[in-house]
């Protein structure tokens, strides 16, 4: 989709996202709906095994939403803008593919909203800052922020981070393991592919990843005895795939399995 807001392009198993709104890839109601679009796309595509989002460019992974988009808004819109936007991250949460925010630059706002509704978060070496500034204008983090964020560094450092409205260094972010990793900054794209692909058929058993995705991510919200309940449903459909047959047969006969996402 050339010019489009979300360029979207597959790559031997990974689908590629970038957010494309220069300077800083801020987000409107139209790019929430492409990104939408895109998630869809490669959710529903058996070629894709991970998704990586980065945004266009080398200053801004994002810098959230059009700030002069919603101070010319009726609160009406304001409202189902933020809905909207929530759901599309929560049908990114919940995709059941491996999802990768590349962090490329400054992600901050509704940028690292969307970054930590990802499974993992790479960010390039002294490119950038990160954090929930929302309070100076105001408002409070309002697409998954205040309820992301916890989950991700512990209750009291959330509320610190967001009533302060600092921001933090990439470095400073993986110490609290907001990010997961940070990549050097000359062979950062090419580091965050090399890391994405070990996850794509045949190095690793996409649907078994998967599956371990939406155990950890159903079981955090229900408790222990219904999430083991669903840990042992997916793990019934995996003893029925071809990968699982393939992983077990490989470890009797002492070779390397090879996956085929099946």
């Amino acid at each position: 989709m050339p010019g489009a807001l979300v360029e979207y392009r597959v790559e031997e198993g990974l689908a590629i996202m970038e957010l494309n709104h220069p300077p800083a890839n801020t987000y409107s109601y139209e790019m929430m709906r492409e990104l939408d679009e895109a998630i869809l796309t490669a959710r529903m595509d058996d070629s894709v095994h991970v998704l990586i989002i980065r945004g266009k460019g080398e200053k801004f992974f994002s810098a959230g939403a059009d700030i002069k988009m919603l101070a010319s808004a009726e609160p009406r819109f304001k409202y189902y803008f933020c809905l909207h936007a929530n759901e599309t991250l929560m049908r990114l949460e919940q995709t059941p593919k491996l999802v990768i925010a590349a962090l490329n630059g400054h992600t901050v706002g509704g940028g690292l909203e969307i970054a930590m509704a990802c499974d993992l978060r790479i960010a390039r070496r002294d490119a950038g800052r990160i954090g929930l500034p929302e309070v100076n204008l105001g408002v409070l983090p309002g697409t998954g922020g205040t309820q992301r964020l916890p989950r991700l560094v512990g209750r009291s450092r959330a509320i610190e981070l967001m009533a302060t409205g600092r921001t933090i260094s990439f470095e400073e972010a993986l110490d609290i393991q907001l990010i997961d990793y940070v990549f050097d900054r000359d062979e950062f794209w090419k580091q965050v592919v090399d890391y994405a692909r070990q996850f794509v058929p045949p190095n690793k058993a996409s649907k078994a990843v998967g599956h371990i995705k939406r155990a950890v991510c159903t079981g955090m919200e229900i408790p222990l005895a219904e999430g083991l309940a669903v840990e042992r449903e997916l793990q019934q459909r995996l003893f029925e795939s071809a990968d699982a047959a393939e992983g077990l047969a490989a470890y009797v006969n002492k070779t390397m399995p090879r996956f085929k996402g099946a």
